[in-house]
């Protein structure tokens, strides 16, 4: 799934508003990079659109929660005001505007008993390029920021990024403290040395444009990243800054979660072996199902010849066979007609079976015997009675129901 990075300007929306748009096919090849104006942004309809937001538009608070603030319900629906509760409290003498104007977000993967990261930003501003996109029919899947500082615990070593035009060239300084942004010159440099004190250099990463003034400055080897190269990485980080009041509901951010999962394993490189595990695995269930649909099939098709070939052996005049258990059982009454045995749907043999199995029903006071079917007009029997005669001459193949003042008794057919 390709990817649309959109860096937002520091000013507000306009239709002409230029923006700094990556194009990119997979995690790690930008394939467009473009400055174009708002209403006029690339239409990519099957790509993830994400924003960027820029060093300057955010501040940065390392922050002790109080306990319990990070519970897994505090991110369930009505609770989320709770936590945004406790933020305010806790960086309302940080910040310069109201924290109603300020829009907040907590660092992934954030601990209990940890110092925790907290991105703030203007919330107007935030809201209203969001809300102008979605005009625009490029609704945002994630917001991420340019640079985020490293997590507490997280043994990685302070970066410099040097970026800018030459004219106004700024350095960006990363580390556990936080994000720096100061202009490039002598005092700014000297800062940064002193209060990185140690054998080993700082990781300087600067823009083609700047990459020169950066080695006059730090005098040393300068990594080059281009600022598509940067976006690239930046949206491959875990940061979201889509939080809070920018995220309504848990409905919302489960979906969210879902489908970034969904697109991560049908289009990530690093899951391309378990997407080939499971067409495999699906493939064989499929080839295995086949061949046992087959034999059962085929196990069926062996037993209909043997009911065939009996009927067929048993009863030579049988030419065609259309349903092998009531051909065989009509022949088999034939059979017993023609040599005067008393065949199983004939009176005497139901009368018998009757006066057995059913002594305790009175006689009956009159008989009628039709097609197979014997009607009994009884006296009333006992429902004790009525039950134990039903559930005997069940067992032999004859079904007895009480119609009015008639028991009525019929052979069941049986496959």
């Amino acid at each position: 799934m390709s990817t649309l990075i959109v860096t937002l300007p520091p000013s507000m929306p306009t239709q002409t508003t230029p923006c700094s748009v990556v194009w990119a096919e997979d995690d790690r090849t930008v394939k467009r990079h473009l400055d174009a104006p708002l209403s006029l942004l690339p239409a990519t309809p099957d790509a993830e659109i994400v924003v960027l937001v820029p060093v300057g538009q955010l501040s940065w608070h390392l922050l002790d929660l109080p306990k319990g603030t990070l519970d897994r319900n505090f991110f369930q629906e009505g609770n989320a005001q709770r936590l945004r509760s406790v933020l305010d409290g806790l960086l309302e003498d940080r910040i310069l505007d109201e924290p109603a104007q300020v829009h907040f977000a907590i660092e992934p993967g954030a601990q209990t008993g940890a110092p925790v990261w907290v991105a703030a930003c203007d919330r107007t501003w935030l809201t209203a390029w969001l809300g102008a996109l979605e005009q625009l029919g490029r609704p945002v899947a994630r917001i991420v920021p340019e640079m985020a500082p490293p997590t507490a615990n997280a043994a990685v070593a302070p970066v410099l990024l040097v970026m800018g035009t030459p004219d106004r060239a700024q350095l960006v300084y990363g580390s556990e403290l936080g994000l720096s942004v100061l202009p490039l010159n002598s005092a700014s440099v000297a800062l940064l040395t002193q209060a990185h004190p140690g054998d080993s250099p700082l990781q300087v990463v600067a823009e083609p444009a700047v990459a020169e003034l950066a080695e006059q400055h730090f005098r040393g080897r300068v990594s080059l990243q281009t600022g598509p190269q940067r976006a690239l990485a930046a949206a491959q980080s875990a940061w979201d800054l889509a939080q809070f009041d920018l995220l309504r509901t848990r409905g919302t951010r489960t979906r969210k979660q879902l489908a970034t999962w969904g697109t991560s394993l049908l289009q990530a490189p690093h899951w391309r072996p378990a997407r080939w595990a499971v067409l495999a695995l699906v493939g064989i269930n499929l080839v295995g199902l086949q061949a046992w649909a087959w034999k059962e099939e085929s196990a069926l098709a062996a037993k209909r010849a043997a009911i065939r070939n009996i009927l067929t052996t048993t009863f030579p005049d049988v030419r065609v066979v259309v349903d092998a258990p009531l051909q065989m059982t009509r022949s088999l009454a034939d059979l017993q007609r023609q040599s005067g045995t008393a065949a199983s749907g004939d009176l005497e043999t139901m009368l018998g079976l009757f006066q057995t199995l059913a002594p305790e029903i009175p006689a009956p006071v009159a008989i009628e015997f039709v097609a197979g079917e014997l009607r009994l007009k009884v006296l009333t029997p006992s429902e004790a009675a009525l039950s134990s005669a039903t559930a005997k001459l069940q067992a032999n193949g004859y079904s007895a129901v009480l119609d009015g003042d008639r028991l009525v008794l019929k052979q069941e057919r049986r496959p």
